[in-house]
């Protein structure tokens, strides 16, 4: 039966589906935060990340952490890697493997004598200011700049000279006494953001094989106001559609999940040009993209409804090209299942059906004894009929979900995806 009919049969059955909440405000840092403002900065520019809605202001920085923030903000978060792992302790396993790699393709932040990368120990401020000072353009700098801080004697002597340059730069941190430097110290969370923050508003300061894509604007693609981002990088030699952006997306051909199981194919396709509100095509119309189904959870009893999981892993546009993504069904749990409208025409279904049945028998029963009770038996009939076809179909198992060929679902973005200008 067409949804929409079933749709109206079941008005005054309707139940409000859940979509995922929006972007999270930070729980955890006032307003009045020392940082709050750089704070808010990179978690919105995407370079550092909440923790649910907590960003942890006090808490440490691991090296891959930092080498993680630094390429996202030079807007090499997606480069290609080119070179061979050489760290014993980075696995091509771990999350972080491609970051760590393209930090030492790029000359980022180094590894140890002994081959090792450490990944998760702690950054000192030395360390940060090496880094910063090592990724900034050259100048002559002279160390008695350091002499105005009380600490200056414990700087070691390898991070003088880094020091004084970002001193000289205005990108360094010195909270909560401005004449103390206190570069021993482990990196907090708060004084990366400030550093990183100091950075990308002097990102003209960094050396040029540094930095990834020039940005030329930023754009925005609405397809729903409830999608956490909305922004798009459009650089020079790629559009960078930012993680959390929403984008609709249609079945290729039908789909029951009864007729699926997990590690199947399914493709979709974009219907029409999906663009940004400024007008620059991302995907165009006749895009494929590529899912797998990850699970299929069958209906079950009591009127719950099959669940299917799926993931989108890549795109190919109409120019042959292929553009690697990471995308979910923007629904509760990442779940593509029937809606309230077809749950409530089952049930308005059963009603009628069981309405009509006792009808019909309460017409039987009031017409074998006396004919003139017929209109009793049908007042009678009717209600306990239709409650009795309500209660069944609460109690029977759930739907399957089913989508038509071109059938729309809207998908998130887990990940940032580029896609390079050259396959456009």
């Amino acid at each position: 039966m067409n949804k929409f009919l079933v749709g109206l049969m079941a008005c005054g059955l309707f139940a409000t589906t859940v979509i995922p909440a929006c972007a999270a405000n930070i729980a955890d840092v006032s307003s009045s935060y020392w940082a709050s403002k750089e704070i808010n900065e990179v978690v919105d520019d995407n370079i550092m990340s909440l923790s649910g809605d907590k960003f942890n202001p006090e808490g440490s920085v691991a090296r891959v952490d930092f080498v993680q923030s630094l390429l996202k903000l030079l807007t090499n978060d997606n480069l290609d890697v080119k070179i061979s792992n050489i760290f014993s302790d980075v696995k091509s396993g771990d999350a972080y493997y491609n970051d760590v790699l393209r930090s030492q393709q790029l000359g980022l932040v180094y590894g140890y004598p002994d081959g090792t990368f450490k990944p998760k120990r702690t950054m000192s401020r030395a360390e940060t200011q090496s880094v910063i000072s090592h990724i900034t353009k050259d100048m002559d700098t002279d160390t008695s700049v350091l002499n105005r801080f009380s600490d200056a004697d414990t700087i070691p002597a390898w991070a003088q000279k880094p020091y004084a340059k970002t001193l000289n730069y205005g990108i360094y941190v010195n909270y909560p006494k401005p004449n103390e430097l206190r570069p021993n110290d482990v990196l907090s969370r708060a004084e990366a953001a400030v550093i990183l923050s100091r950075l990308k508003d002097k990102i003209g300061l960094v050396k040029s094989q540094y930095k990834g894509s020039e940005l030329l604007a930023t754009e925005h693609l609405n397809t729903t106001k409830k999608a956490p981002c909305n922004e798009v990088a459009i650089q020079a030699n790629a559009n960078v559609i930012k993680e959390g952006n929403v984008i609709p997306v249609a079945f290729a051909e039908k789909f029951k999940s009864d007729k699926s199981a997990a590690g199947d194919a399914v493709y979709f396709t974009a219907k029409e040009d999906i663009a940004t509100e400024e007008g620059t095509v991302l995907f165009p119309a006749g895009t494929k993209f590529n899912a797998q189904i990850l699970d299929i959870k069958d209906p079950k009893w009591f009127n719950k409804n099959a669940r299917v999981y799926a993931q989108l892993t890549s795109a190919e546009l109409p120019s042959g090209q292929k553009v690697s993504m990471d995308a979910k069904p923007f629904y509760k749990n990442y779940e593509l299942k029937e809606g309230p409208w077809m749950t409530a025409g089952k049930l308005a279904m059963y009603t009628v059906a069981g309405g009509a049945v006792g009808t019909g028998a309460g017409v039987g029963f009031a017409f074998i004894p006396d004919p003139t009770k017929i209109g009793t038996g049908i007042a009678i009939g009717a209600p306990v009929g239709a409650a009795v076809g309500l209660a069944t179909g609460l109690v029977t198992k759930g739907l399957n979900y089913h989508a038509k060929d071109g059938e729309e679902i809207k998908v998130i973005l887990l990940k940032d995806t580029a896609i390079s200008k050259s396959s456009l």
